[in-house]
């Protein structure tokens, strides 16, 4: 509750007194004459102050603190006693009181110290809303899905993000991966540190190892200074290595020793640095075939695997279509500010009866295409792309590839008002094909 102060006391003039002063300063009042009233008060209005008495009929305000604290750490207690001892306001303050004061002070310094503890309160309430919405973004309930197949790799991610464990994430190339990486790390103990990500495809081998292990000044031609490497940006977080497979063999052996004892060397030095992070990996391809042909390390592989969480690709997932394509529609929307109703039924069935080799990534750029070219309220069939339609006819004969194609070019150049070098770019194929096209379908300009 909004500014709210709970006062427990058991004396009600006290009570009545110090309710009316802090109403005076504009905050809202609950009362409790003892603990048993105090919780159910707390757990029903979550107060984010509580100023409590010591000595109460049914128990010790100094032992609530760390009742109250262990439940709800965002609210901040003041513990007032008639008789202050040293000792007790030792113990308070170790249960997690903010402060120990002795009853009669003049109110001047109760005052003060109510805002500075209200403030702090306030503060710890914004972080844990940042957290609540991060977690949101990042965490397991961003996964989209109900398949049986999501539910499980879900299930297994929940289990070892409350570990340390090395987890390799394996599927094909759009399954989601990083997804998947960001939502252990947000899930876990390390969730306040950082989240790195390096795609170790992206960079030659001695990049890469600049890139992750950092260097040294006058390391190598272009070394002006020393540079940080990925690891210890990640200190006390994840790193996340997508496309392991494609990580050179010496880099490999750098990077075990990592995951065995935390020792590494940035480029140019001799003074070993220790990591502390916890390393998520992913890739796509066989690594144990990479291993049978000399392009894996053995070692590294059994290290990496300890717990290894595979993806299931969007085929075996087919249920989870229509909820990805409904997600995505309504983000493209409102990103785009255009109001966008629904798909449909012709549009949905093309969805179900796609082969998606491109998985959830494929998915997501289908729909943001159709949203930027859909110039209704309804997504229709129209709105994919050639290649689209090809892949579907392979499965579905019914359909009639050239008549779909017409009228995909004829809603392209609709809407890029007869702008045929926009409408070829948006098609994806060469002006002189686009002139042959409308030239064989007799679409006049």
């Amino acid at each position: 509750m909004q500014n709210s102060i709970l006062i427990i006391d058991d004396e009600e003039k006290l009570r009545q007194l110090l309710a009316r002063i802090l109403q005076l300063e504009g905050y809202s009042i609950l009362q409790a004459h003892n603990l048993k009233e105090a919780l159910k008060i707390i757990e029903r209005e979550e107060p984010l102050l509580v100023l409590s008495d010591v000595k109460l009929p049914d128990g010790n305000g100094v032992d609530f603190v760390s009742q109250v604290k262990s439940k709800y750490p965002a609210i901040e207690i003041i513990v007032l006693t008639a008789y202050g001892t040293i000792a007790d306001g030792v113990k308070a303050i170790k249960n997690g009181a903010f402060d120990y004061i002795t009853k009669g002070d003049d109110n001047d310094k109760v005052i003060p110290l109510v805002s500075k503890a209200m403030d702090k309160a306030l503060l710890q309430q914004k972080v844990i809303q940042l957290e609540n919405k991060i977690a949101k973004k990042y965490g397991f309930s961003s996964i989209i899905g109900k398949s049986k197949a999501i539910l499980s790799a879900v299930d297994l991610a929940r289990k070892v993000a409350k570990t340390d464990t090395t987890v390799l994430l394996t599927g094909e190339t759009g399954t989601g991966k990083e997804v998947f990486a960001q939502s252990i790390h947000y899930e876990s103990s390390r969730k306040d540190r950082s989240f790195v990500a390096l795609n170790c495809s992206a960079f030659s081998k001695d990049i890469l190892e600049s890139e992750l292990f950092g260097h040294k000044a006058g390391a190598f031609t272009g070394a002006l200074k020393d540079k940080k490497g990925l690891i210890e940006e990640a200190q006390g977080g994840t790193l996340f290595l997508d496309e392991i497979g494609e990580m050179n063999i010496d880099l490999q052996a750098k990077l075990l020793r990592v995951l065995e004892n935390g020792d590494y060397l940035k480029v140019g030095d001799t003074k070993t640095q220790k990591a502390d992070v916890r390393v998520i990996t992913a890739t796509n391809r066989n690594l144990e075939k990479e291993i049978e042909n000399g392009g894996f390390r053995p070692d590294l592989f059994y290290r990496l695997s300890v717990f290894e969480i595979k993806l299931p690709s969007l085929r075996e997932r087919k249920e989870d279509i229509l909820l990805l394509a409904e997600h995505f529609l309504k983000g493209f929307a409102l990103k785009i500010n255009t109001r966008i109703e629904g798909m449909e039924a012709a549009f949905v069935k093309m969805l179900a009866n796609h082969q998606w080799k491109g998985n959830i990534r494929e998915l997501k750029n289908i729909i943001e295409r159709s949203v930027i070219l859909c110039d209704g309220s309804i997504l229709t069939a129209d709105l994919f792309p050639f290649d689209f339609y090809s892949a579907v006819t392979e499965n579905n004969s019914s359909l009639d590839l050239a008549t779909v194609e017409m009228k995909h070019i004829r809603k392209v150049l609709q809407h890029t008002k007869g702008n045929k070098t926009e409408a070829a770019r948006l098609l994806g194929i060469g002006l002189t094909t686009l002139y042959r096209k409308l030239e064989e379908f007799s679409i006049s300009e």
